[in-house]
């Protein structure tokens, strides 16, 4: 597999698209209080929403019934007016009272419009507030739970996977989730809460109306099942070339000094670019779908209100509907095809949050390779006795072996060397110590126990590692050596900084161990970086060390004052070296010679020497002469 791509797609499960959604929308019970509020918020400011038209009627009506007693009793002569008066089927006491009350129950009635305006938005306010909190803090709970998955995935995770699309989960992903809870789906509560109760008001109103709307409407949903189905995928296609264009940022920011070196400054541009295009032309694509559905919905809306004046025009001449009547059912008309257009953005929300949330589940129901066992034991104290038997590894457990069937055994306190061409399997033999990934075939077993037979944890903290590849965490160099132990006292930290050889250096910046490292350890040298390495490896004391070409990057005086530190520390500790000097070989209690995933010569220096061609041939085309130039110019 080349580098760069993330391997064969995992397969689908039965929970994906809004199967994804439902099941994330489930995490809102841990948010029950904030969640109830909100929508009890919701409720009472919609019920308060669809008071306002039948006020708003009630004052057309106060309107006509004082300008009609008005008309009425201004009539002369008084033969006249009463004979009006009579076929209204009023008095002229009931017109007296109509017009006298008419300016004090507008003037009511304004006020308790306005009140109720203050009042949902009081609501309102509470029913954003809180749907934003809850958003919040289910985004708080998928970033920590995506996290610490990530943190528990077996090695050949991430060697499947790129290290842009896992962050783009964590931060987008999460963020396109977070504003579906936080506006589109309360938005489709009150979408629907307001369409089925201003239905019933229209049919109370005027049934013959309300049939109008209600033949409306599937056409609407239809439109939007539609546009769901066909948004859906547009998103995922979104989402995937944003974590292709993240990826591409983020190995050239983290091998900016490479990318410089070998002048490809220009390449990478081109790269990046047609990164950008692929997601702006995607972007565009989403932007042209959702241009035609809005237009789409507003036709249908404006379409529906010119029946709806059609259909009412008749009652309105004959009578059988008042102006105030009409008028609040145009108000309620209003309501219905508001939440049918916020439907358009809602929409919009849901297909992105559905795409991202079968993202998320990816991750949060990846499977790790290796597994701990539910009743797996702690061990407390490691003696540091190691044996792989006939141990056989396959990457992802199919083509080639790693290795195979490797067997060998080393006692507690026992150094051993592992000499090898590159591929030749000795950085799998340490990372299978560890567990960080799982024996193919055979076992590896530590003081007799089976490692899988082990708690992660417990396994892990007996054994201090120092890789190749020397990684630094932002903060201090004193946060940095005690990365394994926080809790260590600084006089424990700064023993092994002096038994690194990195005291000196330390001391030598004005803030000791107090000095920011910068990200990744920019700011301090290879040789000063690996020191700390060690220093944080040497602070856990552990019982089983594995050292990675550990002074590969440091001077020969240097690796001098490390080595003799090393030899001291080691005794009483099973360590295993890959190293390329000569010193860490002839002092090696035991040297396995790796070909091809094989061991093809074991034993001490001296008798491998004298019995093994392959192990005279490495030492004297590798070690001896790697170290005779250095030597000369040392």
């Amino acid at each position: 597999m080349s580098q760069g791509q993330t391997g064969p797609r995992p397969k689908r499960r039965e929970k994906r698209g809004s199967g994804a959604l439902t099941r994330a929308i489930g995490y809102l019970r841990n948010h029950r209080r904030t969640t109830g509020i909100a929508l009890g918020a919701l409720i009472v400011a919609t019920v308060v929403q669809l008071m306002v038209p039948q006020l708003i009627q009630n004052m057309f009506t106060f309107i006509t019934d004082g300008f009609r007693a008005d008309v009425l009793l201004s009539i002369e002569p008084e033969f006249a007016r009463q004979a009006a008066v009579r076929l209204a089927g009023e008095t002229v006491e009931s017109l007296d009272l109509q017009r006298v009350a008419a300016g004090q129950l507008l003037l009511n009635t304004a006020v308790i419009v306005v009140a109720a305006a203050i009042f949902r938005g009081a609501f309102a306010f509470v029913q954003t507030y809180m749907a934003e909190t809850t958003s919040q803090g289910l985004a708080f709970d998928f970033r920590n739970a995506i996290f610490s998955k990530i943190s528990r995935l077996s090695f050949s995770y991430y060697d499947r996977n790129q290290t842009g699309q896992l962050m783009i989960r964590a931060t987008s992903d999460v963020e396109n989730l977070r504003l579906f809870i936080a506006q589109g789906l309360l938005g489709a509560v009150q979408a629907f809460l307001l369409l089925s109760l201003t239905l019933v008001i229209l049919f109370l109103s005027s049934a013959r109306l309300a049939l109008v709307v209600v033949a409306i409407l599937p056409l609407t949903f239809i439109i939007f099942a539609v546009f769901g189905r066909i948004s859906q995928p547009l998103f995922a296609e979104v989402q995937r070339r944003l974590s292709n264009l993240n990826t591409v940022l983020q190995e050239n920011v983290a091998g900016i000094k490479v990318v410089r070196a070998f002048v490809r400054e220009r390449q990478e541009a081109e790269r990046f670019y047609a990164a950008t295009d692929a997601f702006y032309e995607q972007q565009l694509l989403v932007g042209r779908t959702f241009s035609f559905l809005f237009p789409l919905i507003f036709s249908i809306a404006q379409a529906g209100t010119l029946l709806i004046l059609g259909a009412a025009a008749e009652p309105i001449l004959r009578g059988e509907l008042t102006i105030g009547q009409y008028q609040a059912f145009s108000l309620y008309l209003a309501l219905l095809f508001i939440p049918l257009g916020n439907l358009g953005f809602i929409v919009s929300l849901l297909a992105q949050a559905s795409a991202s949330a079968e993202r998320i589940f990816e991750i949060l129901d990846a499977e790790s390779d290796v597994k701990e066992k539910p009743n797996a034991l702690h061990l407390d104290d490691m003696r540091g006795d190691v044996a792989f038997e006939h141990v056989t590894f396959r990457y992802f457990n199919s083509g080639e072996p790693v290795l195979k069937d490797v067997s060998f055994t080393v006692k507690a306190g026992q150094t051993v060397a592992l000499l090898g061409s590159t591929g030749s399997g000795k950085t799998t033999i340490i990372n299978l110590i560890p567990r960080f990934y799982d024996v193919s075939e055979g076992r590896i077993t530590i003081d007799g126990h089976d490692i899988r037979d082990l708690t992660l944890d417990s396994l892990r903290s007996h054994i201090g590692i120092v890789l190749q590849e020397t990684n630094l965490f932002s903060g201090t160099i004193r946060d940095n050596i005690a990365f394994g132990r926080p809790d260590a006292s600084d006089v424990e930290v700064m023993e092994a900084a002096k038994a690194a050889a990195a005291h000196d250096f330390i001391m030598s910046f004005p803030e000791g161990y107090n000095t920011p490292v910068g990200e990744r350890g920019s700011t301090l040298s290879g040789g000063q970086k690996q020191r700390i390495a060690i220093a944080r490896a040497l602070l856990l004391k552990p019982s089983i060390l594995i050292l990675d070409d550990s002074t590969s990057a440091v001077d020969f005086a240097t690796e001098a004052k490390i080595q003799q530190a090393l030899d001291h520390l080691m005794q009483g500790r099973t360590s295993f070296v890959i190293a390329q000097r000569i010193s860490t070989v002839r002092n090696a209690d035991l040297i396995l010679v790796l070909d091809k995933g094989q061991i093809v010569a074991s034993g001490t220096h001296d008798d491998l020497l004298e019995h093994s061609p392959v192990y005279a041939e490495i030492f004297n085309s590798q070690l001896v002469g790697d170290a005779a130039p250095s030597t000369q110019g040392a």
